[in-house]
């Protein structure tokens, strides 16, 4: 099978790590025993990891213990937390008219 054509047209499609994947494979003898579902994962995998911004990237291989959401703040804990002050900064207002957030006091959670 030529290589080259299906190289040249995924980095047409702008694929360049399935590009680069599939030539790295190609030239690995022990991929020729995966089967083609495992080939093509790989690729797809490689693909989606090149185009995930770095801080994404960071933030899936901490492997959090939690998800923290804005829905899920518990405003009935005696932290002092205005909740309508709380709610009206998550719509991110303040970014949009360029605006300083300064948040201060202890740090950490309460289990």
């Amino acid at each position: 099978m030529l290589i080259h054509p299906t190289v040249d047209r995924l980095r047409a499609l702008g694929l360049t790590a399935i590009a680069d994947t599939l030539i790295e494979l190609q030239n690995n003898p022990e991929a020729a025993d995966m089967p083609h579902p495992d080939w093509l994962g790989l690729l797809v995998d490689r693909e989606v990891t090149a185009r995930d911004p770095p801080s994404l990237r960071r933030l899936k291989s901490a492997k959090l213990r939690q998800a923290a959401t804005i829905e899920n703040v518990d405003y009935r804990t005696a932290r002092g937390l205005d909740r309508s002050l709380f709610q009206s900064l998550a719509t991110c207002q303040w970014i949009r008219e360029h605006n300083h957030l300064v948040i201060v006091g202890p740090t950490g959670l309460v289990a």
